[in-house]
């Protein structure tokens, strides 16, 4: 027997919204990200708590991906069970974005950005979650080896197909978005949104990407944006027996990685409880600061995480001072 879910009435009174860009789009400040957490290994009820509370909580952006699982589209047929048994209704409440660019299948047509690949992934992955359009549909990484011209005309016909909404890409440096951008112009494809990795340990955004991204009207919604845990108190004591860092199969997140960093995170902590926050809310907020940032995209794996990660948004202004400490810790000064 299927429970019919009832959103709650009250799901838009608290969150934050931002257009992407110049675009009408408004996506929620937070966004639910499903690279780890809706794959096969993880129980469906349990993704289930954590799609129906980040909409509870007026969560309207799902960041989803043609290779997210484990195994590679996993994420996507799961999503589409949970749509399809629970979420209709809602549909038009919703933007919901997928990405192609790395390896889905093996032989030459199934990884990068040549037209065949965006247009065959992409209609795999709408049959997998039962959806006759994304609102967003990403070029995942840029591709040395096919002409961005292809890639552009490629995103351009998938929107006039009906099959995506809005176009974006993710990876590309500040050179290449500008080159993007300028082509997709000229075919007046709605390109309004960069998906690059961004963080208090990773700022290369800011070293002209940011600036492209405001002259061309293109918001940023941000991956990493808690450094994959070390950036909240997961790792400020050292490293749990239990957690990634810890595993050899992790191919993301290491002692190495790690051990690094703890240091560093135990001084912002101090920073953030200054503040009243959390480390991870204070991340999320530091993020969020940027005027080209629209949303981060945070995983959880409970739904007390994503709560926690959402009451960032209560405290979003930073003082001169605290900016300027922060930045000094980061730069390996002790904390003041």
């Amino acid at each position: 027997m299927i429970i019919v879910y009832q959103a709650d009435e009250h799901r838009y009174d608290t969150m934050l919204y931002r257009n992407l860009g110049t675009s009408g789009l408004k996506v929620s400040a937070i966004a639910l990200g499903f690279w780890h957490n809706f794959g096969d290994t993880t129980p469906l009820s349990n993704q289930k708590k954590l799609v129906f509370d980040a909409f509870d909580r007026g969560i309207t952006y799902f960041d989803l991906a043609n290779n997210y699982g484990p195994e590679p589209g996993a994420a996507e047929k799961n999503f589409g069970k949970i749509f399809h048994d629970h979420l209709t209704s809602y549909r038009d409440e919703m933007v919901i974005s997928s990405k192609a660019g790395y390896t889905m299948w093996p032989g030459p047509y199934g990884d990068w950005g040549s037209r065949k690949y965006l247009i065959a992934s992409l209609d795999q992955s709408l049959k997998r979650m039962g959806l006759d359009y994304v609102d967003i549909f990403y070029h995942h990484r840029p591709d040395p080896n096919t002409p961005m011209e292809e890639t552009a005309r490629a995103l351009d016909q998938i929107v006039r197909d009906g099959k995506a909404l809005y176009v974006g890409i993710s990876n590309y440096s500040a050179d290449q978005t500008k080159q993007m951008a300028a082509l997709l112009k000229d075919l007046g494809t709605p390109f309004i949104v960069h998906q690059p990795r961004y963080n208090m340990f990773d700022r290369w955004i800011e070293d002209g990407l940011t600036d492209v991204l405001e002259d061309e009207g293109v918001g940023a919604v941000v991956f990493s944006p808690l450094a994959q845990g070390r950036l909240t108190d997961r790792y400020l004591h050292g490293i749990p027996e239990d957690s990634r860092a810890n595993r050899s199969d992790s191919p993301f997140l290491s002692k190495d990685r790690v051990e690094p960093t703890i240091r560093i995170a135990q001084q912002l902590n101090e920073v953030a409880q200054q503040r009243g926050q959390s480390l991870a809310q204070m991340a999320l907020a530091w993020n969020l600061r940027q005027k080209a940032v629209s949303s981060v995209i945070v995983g959880a794996s409970r739904t007390a995480q994503l709560d926690d990660n959402i009451q960032a948004l209560q405290h979003l202004d930073f003082t001169a001072a605290e900016l300027a400490n922060i930045d000094r810790i980061l730069n390996g000064a002790e904390f003041k």
